[in-house]
C-alpha cells in the first residue's frame, strides 16, 4: 500500500481500495486483489458487482482501515503511539470526558489535543495541495521537471532513515543495470559496499519474494542462491535493513 500512496487520493486511502479506469477494475490497496467491472461475484448464494464486491472483500478479509493505517510507523504517519491511541478512542466514539477519565487527565487536555489534530490536518491538506499543484504545473509546462528525478519509495521496514534513502528513479535504474548481469533470471554480479547501491540491490532482490507468504530459512537461501552465491550475506542484510523479518528461532521469514 505504501508503495503507491503518493498516487492515491485521500478517499482511496480511507476506503482501502482504488479504481483503475484504464482497465476498469477495483484494486485492494492492502493485498492487491482485483475485481473487474462487468463481472458478477457470488458470496453465500448472493451475487454482487465489482463495486460492491471490493467493499465486501475489505470488510471480510482485512482489519478496520483505521487500524491498518495506524499500524504504520511514525515516519509515515507523523504520529506517536500515544497520539494514535487518542485518535483511536475518538474513532471508537468516546467523548472528551470518557477519554480524559481513561487517561487520567483533564477534559481540557483532550480538547486541546483534538484542536492540535485539526490544525495539523489543515496543514497537511494545504501541503498536499501545494505539492500536487507544483508537480502538475511542472509536468504541464514540460520545463526542467523529469520523472526520472523522482525519488523511489522507501520500503515499509526502512531503518535509520537518512540521506542514503534519497535515491532517484534514474539512480536506481543505473545501479540495477550496473550491478546485475541479468534481470530474468535475476543475477547479481557483486554486492556493493556503498549504501545507496546496497539499498537498491536489496530492494530488487526482495521483489523475488511473495508478500504475505512465510518462508523457511532454507527456502530463503534457495531463492537467494539463484541470484548471488553469498546467500548468507544477502539474507542478513535483508533483515538488517528491514526488507524482511523473521521469527526469533529463524524458522520463518517474510517480507516486511
Amino acid at each position: 500500500m505504501l508503495e503507491n500512496l503518493i498516487s492515491m487520493t485521500l478517499d482511496e486511502i480511507k476506503k482501502g481500495y482504488s479504481y483503475e479506469s484504464q482497465h476498469q477494475k477495483f484494486i485492494c490497496n492492502i493485498c492487491g486483489k482485483e475485481f473487474e467491472s462487468g463481472e458478477v461475484f457470488r458470496v453465500n448464494d448472493k451475487y454482487y458487482d465489482a463495486s460492491r464486491m471490493i467493499k465486501i472483500h475489505i470488510q471480510s478479509e482485512h482489519d478496520d482501515m483505521f487500524d491498518i493505517l495506524a499500524s504504520n510507523d511514525k515516519k509515515y504517519t507523523g504520529m506517536t503511539e500515544n497520539q494514535k491511541d487518542l485518535l483511536r478512542m475518538v474513532y471508537s466514539g468516546m467523548n472528551d470526558s470518557e477519554i480524559a477519565k481513561k487517561n487520567g487527565v483533564a477534559s481540557s487536555t483532550i480538547r486541546h489535543q483534538r484542536f492540535v489534530f485539526r490544525e495539523k490536518a489543515k496543514q497537511a491538506k494545504l501541503y498536499l495541495a501545494l505539492y500536487e499543484l507544483a508537480s502538475q504545473g511542472a509536468d504541464i509546462r514540460k520545463k526542467s521537471y523529469d520523472k526520472n528525478s523522482e525519488f523511489i519509495d522507501m520500503h515499509k521496514g526502512a531503518k535509520m532513515v537518512d540521506d542514503r534513502y534519497f535515491i532517484t528513479k534514474e539512480e536506481e535504474e543505473k545501479v540495477i543495470q550496473s550491478m546485475f548481469s541479468s534481470m530474468k533470471p535475476l543475477r547479481l554480479k557483486t554486492f556493493s559496499t556503498k549504501e545507496k547501491k546496497k539499498i537498491v540491490i536489496l530492494k530488487k532482490i526482495s521483489e523475488q519474494f511473495e508478500r504475505d507468504k512465510r518462508y523457511s530459512e532454507r527456502e530463503v537461501n534457495d531463492i537467494i542462491k539463484d541470484i548471488y552465491e553469498d546467500f548468507a550475506t544477502i539474507r542478513r542484510y535483508l533483515i538488517e535493513y528491514g526488507f524482511m523479518e523473521r521469527t526469533k528461532d529463524c524458522k520463518e521469514y517474510w517480507l516486511k
